[in-house]
């Protein structure tokens, strides 16, 4: 099968185009995940058991908690660019307008739709923002400094999400079938999106 041809992505106006959309959709999946009430994904377990526990919003969590894990950049010597910044303080805001906004599903089927659009929308937007070239988000950060530390890519991601889905489980955070879908879904879907929105060095 032969990709599809793209325009270019090279300029600014249509990076920051691809940036900000990706942030809206991802946030727009966050939303539509959490009213499915089917299971989170591993992040946001964490980020709605520590919702439970406070009473502070799941897009409250997301901010305060991506600002946090900048930290450990630190000592994994990544640097943040624009993306990262505008990961950390607009992907939480969208998450809580998609939460706001999204009618509850009423009926089980209502709930798988909103459970596989979310995947497919984590899917694209991951692959639109990173896309954009302008930094990575700061979770996606810190797998990316532990496999330069030698850790493989599939062991740092375990790692570092089965810590955030047993954490934010402790903390009364939404685990089920939608948490295990997510897990095996969500690589190749996004790796399925590379062919019409290649990433940067791709060909």
């Amino acid at each position: 099968m032969s990709e599809i041809s793209l325009p270019s992505l090279g300029s600014l106006p249509s990076r920051l185009l691809r940036l900000y959309g990706g942030l809206a959709l991802y946030g727009t999946g966050i939303g539509l995940q959490v009213e499915s009430a089917l299971g989170n994904d591993p992040w946001d377990v964490f980020h709605q058991g520590l919702a439970v526990r406070t009473g502070l919003s799941i897009g409250t969590w997301i901010i305060l908690v991506g600002a946090l894990v900048m930290l450990l950049w630190i000592p994994l010597r990544q640097k943040p660019g624009i993306g990262t910044i505008s990961n950390i303080i607009f992907l939480g805001l969208f998450a809580d307008a998609a939460i706001y906004l999204l009618p509850s599903p009423g009926h089980w089927t209502v709930a798988w739709a909103y459970l596989l659009s979310a995947i497919v929308a984590v899917a694209l937007a991951t692959v639109l923002y990173i896309g954009a070239g302008m930094g990575p988000g700061p979770r996606d950060g810190v797998m990316t400094g532990l496999i330069r530390l030698g850790l493989s890519v599939r062991l740092a991601r375990f790692l570092i999400e089965i810590t955030v889905v047993a954490i934010g489980w402790l903390l009364g955070g939404t685990v089920g079938v939608g948490t295990l879908l997510f897990a095996v879904s969500i690589g190749p879907i996004t790796q399925l999106f590379t062919r019409w929105f290649p990433l940067p060095g791709q060909h």
